[in-house]
């Protein structure tokens, strides 16, 4: 394989659990940027900002500055700008992501386009079924990501991707993806990083949507035993990732090795 140059990190699961530092991220985060190696992260969050984002980080330790993140709502701001310049949107999200997508006009009541970011109170019934209702109406959907799932310290939440099947039956039409398991979304990421795909590593705790999604973008993936991981998703996995570890902690050895 080629040689790694670059990093991107998940956050939750992988470097964070309900923003308390999983045991040794800070260590080796600190560690592969010393190594030589460039870092980014690369998450699905949709509640915070990247300067808040940042500033979290930072504070548990975890060297990071808000260019060095990209998040499920500013690749759908670039998305949004690129195929959808005049598009007016309604966001069905928890958090306030509005900052990272400062550009983006909002419309709730008749919107030409519908962004879905990460669930919440949010998706409510009323609320989904209007999606669905807009989407038979002809209102394109897109979702910043495709995540299933996040991990908390009070187990695992249901995110947007769970929903996502439900709404394209319902309102008979596809959701573009934005942000992972996306190529695009990787492949974005190692763009700001300035390395090719092939010379980055993305380290998560999601087989699918990190790992898996990120070797099929030309990356080289490593899994972590901790967040969400299952060790039975990962036995009946057709795909293997390239790597599995116990924690990020192990990565700066992994990295020494390969």
């Amino acid at each position: 394989m080629a040689r790694v140059e670059g990093v991107l990190f998940d956050i939750d699961g992988v470097l964070v659990t309900s923003w308390q530092a999983i045991e040794g991220a800070a260590d080796a985060v600190r560690a592969v940027r010393e190594s030589g190696c460039r870092c980014g992260f690369l998450t699905s969050t949709t509640s915070l900002t990247r300067e808040l984002i940042a500033a979290k980080l930072t504070k548990l330790g975890i060297p990071a500055e808000a260019d060095d993140i990209m998040t499920a709502a500013y690749l759908t701001a670039q998305h949004v700008r690129e195929n959808h310049p005049d598009a007016q949107c309604w966001v069905l999200n928890h958090g306030d992501v509005f900052i990272d997508m400062d550009d983006v006009s909002w419309a709730a009541k008749k919107p030409d386009l519908i962004i879905l970011g990460g669930a919440g109170p949010e998706f409510s019934h009323e609320s989904l079924s209007r999606v669905a209702e807009l989407m038979l109406a002809g209102v394109p959907a897109i979702a910043m990501h495709q995540g299933l799932t996040w991990a908390t310290s009070s187990g695992l939440k249901l995110d947007v991707g769970a929903y996502i099947p439900g709404l394209e039956a319902a309102g008979n039409s596809r959701i573009t993806v934005i942000g992972k398991p996306s190529p695009g979304a990787f492949e974005t990421s190692a763009r700001m990083l300035g390395i090719a795909p092939k010379h980055t590593l993305m380290i998560g705790d999601d087989l699918n949507n990190d790992v898996l999604a990120s070797q099929r973008a030309g990356m080289r993936g490593v899994l972590v035993r901790t967040g969400k991981f299952h060790q039975p998703v990962l036995d009946a996995s057709k795909d293997k990732p390239h790597h599995v570890v116990d924690s990020v902690a192990d990565l700066p050895d992994l990295l020494r090795s390969i």
